[in-house]
């Protein structure tokens, strides 16, 4: 006899911002279908192509289903099963060794491959501070946005996603919600039906852009400048909210000075469009204050991204748009809940905390980290490397070298995955992880303000187990006897939330679990009256803690580190600055494994306007070469003005091993750092394209 049909709650635990709640339908304890959760007032019912065949990803022939241990050379990627007692037993005994020597010659090397607080960093933190394990400083994607957001509002807050469909102007900055941020789309489209003015600025003509009534091409990395620019115009035609920032703002002075040295014709020289066009955006902007701004991360991957986002973040507090619940501006909504990330990760188990913490390493560096010999300065030589909910050989800047690095036969490597990805054939020991479906987590989200439960709606596939449980198995290895390392996933998923914050009122775990979503309580138009969660409590125009660090107190523009203006003599060898924003049929590296989804993107593909194309010689559907001093990959072109003239567009990011030429766009990228939060400079990238 069958057993009945179950429906479970689940959320999408990927690097996205709609955060999704799913409706998974179980037969015979096997998960047949994914959907999004109509029930769910940000989701609607929706999810994307990718994540609405999640049960294809769960039960993919090439899933890791039992422990592995390698048999061939680094990076071949042959391996043979193993136990889970043998596997721990030899992940313990090779770390405990490490850490009796050199504790922090042990880095853990992580990311977003899950967003579920519990999956992603607890007991792995709460073991590697025990340890005295390096930290690894995690900033490869979003850093630099959140610390120009920190500097101006406090944290990553913004406003409520439902409210953009209220809007009467609509800016999208440097983000193309169709492919990565769908429900913000909806209701970018409900505003436009409302009769709404929806602009995209974007050096690139995405898929959003080609939907929205205008399309500013600027010059990529120029975004601050236009920012500037604006607040040009509305402080010379006097479109301000004066007695917002009167009351609600820090430094409008100095700002005003700033910006005064950003007239129109200034700011189209740097931008790369017509002054009209900046006058006119900054009237338009003007106009109302149900004014709104999605920004995105893209602009912030340039070596200004941190002054960009702080420049366009003082815009709705110059006009007052904060007033009205349909105005402000929405990079992140993240620090709305109150994640107690003390109580997770535990950072007091670190033998110096907090005099003396581990040494850092930032992520992005880590080719340059792996190679390094060890001295006084950069600490002991990094002997093991613990990769989790990440696959850096795909997705970390500067390609060459970090395959390089995990190429040592010297370094001990794990790697717990879903599937063997690039980083994973580098492996020593390849743990197999639950996915989503098969565990328990809680999530907040960084697209909208709900707090959300994920429960396990199957049982583990094969031998897989989750990460809590594989490093809690480590742990007892290791004959560690913290009490901490070994709680429950349901304790730390209590733990995870300051339950008593005024934002989570009436809520606590059990009632998250059984209704699966809960919205925070916020007020509808969260900075009417101010109440940002800077120090002084206002929009922090000018900040104090830059100023104590010796960086400047005030927006600016930044050029480019690889940039005519930054470098010059680079940009005359390497004429072309390329972008590799995501595909939309993968996230970040993630889903590139399912067929159906490769075979809809098809190949590495490279957008070039057909001036750069004429001048190289460069026929449409022509295999290319795209290269610099770091590295090279081979692509197919595609002759478009999408990409504006001196830029190329390469969708990413591709399995090396699945690309014709194995190799991705990170063969070009550099390690070199944001001006704020040490974040990646992915955009930040000069290349030379040539038939190939």
């Amino acid at each position: 006899m069958n057993a009945p049909t179950e429906f479970a709650r689940a959320v999408c635990p990927h690097d996205c911002p709609d955060t999704c709640a799913m409706r998974v339908t179980v037969e015979n304890g096997r998960a047949i279908k994914v959907a999004g959760d109509p029930e769910h007032p940000p989701t609607q019912g929706v999810l994307c192509t990718k994540v609405s065949r999640y049960a294809e990803r769960v039960y993919h022939p090439n899933r890791l289903t039992t422990p592995m241990k390698r048999i061939g050379r680094k990076g071949e990627g042959r391996f043979e099963p193993i136990s889970w007692d043998a596997v721990l037993e030899l992940a313990a005994t090779r770390l405990a060794e490490i850490a009796r020597r050199a504790p922090e010659a042990i880095l853990p090397y992580s990311y977003a491959g899950t967003m579920g607080l519990v999956q992603s960093e607890s007991i792995s933190q709460r073991l590697f501070h025990k340890l005295g394990a390096s930290q690894l400083d995690r900033t490869i994607c979003a850093a630099a946005g959140a610390a120009g957001l920190k500097y101006t509002y406090g944290a990553s807050i913004g406003m409520h996603i439902e409210f953009f469909a209220e809007s009467e102007v609509v800016l999208i900055w440097g983000a193309n919600p169709i492919a990565s941020n769908l429900h913000f789309w909806t209701r970018a489209q409900e505003a436009k039906r409302r009769g709404a003015r929806l602009i995209a600025i974007d050096p690139y003509r995405s898929l959003t852009a080609e939907k929205c009534h205008q399309h500013i091409a600027l010059k990529l990395g120029t975004d601050a400048a236009l920012a500037l620019g604006m607040m040009h115009v509305l402080i010379e035609e006097d479109r301000l909210d004066h007695a917002y920032i009167a009351a609600h703002t820090l430094g409008f002075a100095g700002l005003k000075e700033r910006a005064l040295g950003y007239p129109p014709s200034r700011v189209s020289e740097i931008c790369g469009i017509e002054e009209r066009t900046i006058v006119e955006l900054a009237r338009l902007y003007g106009s109302t204050q149900k004014a709104a701004i999605r920004l995105n991360y893209g602009l912030q991957r340039v070596r200004g991204g941190g002054n960009a986002v702080r420049a366009i973040a003082c815009l709705p507090a110059l006009t007052g748009a904060w007033r009205e619940r349909s105005g402000g501006a929405l990079l992140s909504s993240s620090g709305w809940a109150p994640v107690d990330s003390h109580a997770l990760q535990r950072p007091d188990l670190m033998p110096g905390w907090p005099a003396k913490p581990s040494r850092v390493v930032n992520m992005n560096a880590i080719g340059d980290a792996l190679r390094h010999p060890g001295d006084a300065a950069f600490g002991p030589k990094i002997e093991a490397l613990v990769v989790y909910n990440s696959n850096p050989v795909a997705v970390a800047p500067d390609s060459e070298r970090v395959a390089a690095g995990f190429a040592r036969e010297d370094l001990f490597t794990i790697v717990l995955e879903h599937f063997q990805t690039d980083t994973a054939d580098y492996a020593d020991l390849l743990l197999a992880a639950t996915t989503q479906l098969e565990h328990l987590d809680v999530h907040k989200s960084y697209g909208h303000t709900h707090v959300m439960a994920n429960l396990p709606a199957i049982a583990p596939i094969g031998e897989a187990r989750p990460n809590t449980e594989i490093f809690r198995g480590i742990a007892r290895r290791m004959g560690l006897d913290d009490t901490a390392l070994f709680e429950s996933d349901e304790a730390i998923a209590q733990a995870a939330f300051r339950w008593q914050d005024k934002t989570l009122e009436g809520i606590d775990w059990a009632t998250l679990k059984q209704n699966g979503w809960a919205k925070l309580n916020l007020p509808d138009a969260p900075f009417a009256d101010g109440g940002f969660h800077t120090p002084s409590g206002k929009c922090e125009f000018y900040s104090e803690r830059l100023a104590q660090q010796g960086l400047d107190p005030l927006p600016d523009y930044l050029p480019p580190h690889e940039s005519a203006d930054g470098a010059p003599e680079l940009a005359s060898r390497y004429p072309l600055a390329m972008i590799s924003p995501p595909s939309r049929n993968f996230l970040n590296s993630t889903f590139v494994n399912i067929e159906s989804l490769r075979a809809t993107e098809g190949e590495p593909h490279l957008d070039i306007h057909p001036a750069d194309a004429h001048a190289r010689n460069i026929a449409d559907g022509e295999q290319v070469r795209i290269f610099n001093d770091r590295g090279s990959m081979q692509a197919r072109a595609r002759v478009t003005d999408r990409a504006r003239e001196g830029l190329v567009v390469g969708l990413s990011i591709w399995w090396k091993k699945l690309a014709p030429d194995g190799r991705n766009a990170n063969q070009l990228t550099s390690q070199a750092l944001t001006d704020l939060g040490g974040s990646a400079t992915f955009y930040d990238c000069l290349v030379e394209v040539e038939r190939a």
